[in-house]
């Protein structure tokens, strides 16, 4: 048995062009900048014409007998590549969750309302849970007040999507951004 690791050194490179002195395969159909086609010529003619235009002759169809190459802006059209696939990107909604206390103070409160504030204006959902501890189970109004005072402060900017309601020891309340 052999100790030796069989490396694949183009492991990574699968799914990329090969660009200037990559190309080894010669003669190449070699298109223009601007679209025209060249003709079939060797490799080194096709890499002194990029070099003369000041940019990189890229294999956009290896398969091909000859292999296409184009002359272009290698940096340039990998960047625009890059720019399309994450143009398809859309924001998936989370749920963020705020746990407030009872006797939470207002300038505490209003901190925690600026963090909703942020949730909301990404198009996350906020759920504002207040917990009750102890003795403050007896007095589960302010937490009902609490919830309230927050939704007035977030009101034009969200909608209530699940009203205040107990559940538990914690009075809760789902905003979603309008």
């Amino acid at each position: 048995m052999s100790r030796f690791r069989v490396v694949d050194r183009n492991a990574d490179r699968k799914d990329t062009q090969r660009i200037n002195e990559s190309i080894r395969i010669t003669p190449v159909r070699v298109v223009s900048a601007e679209g025209e086609q060249l003709g079939v010529i060797p490799t080194e003619e096709a890499l002194q014409k990029a070099r003369d235009a000041g940019l990189d002759l890229v294999e956009v169809a290896p398969n091909e007998r000859p292999p296409v190459c184009r002359i272009m802006d290698y940096g340039k059209f990998k960047y625009q590549q890059k720019k399309r696939h994450n143009k398809g990107h859309v924001h998936q909604s989370q749920n963020k969750e705020i746990r407030l206390r009872p006797k939470i103070g207002d300038h505490d409160l209003m901190t925690k309302v600026q963090r909703a504030r942020g949730f909301l204006e990404k198009k996350d959902k906020v759920v504002f849970s207040v917990i009750f501890r102890g003795r403050e189970n007896a007095h589960t109004d302010e937490g009902f007040k609490l919830v309230q005072r927050v939704v007035t402060e977030l009101a034009e900017i969200s909608k209530v999507e699940q009203g205040p309601s107990m559940q538990g020891r914690r009075v809760i309340v789902t905003l979603a951004p309008k």
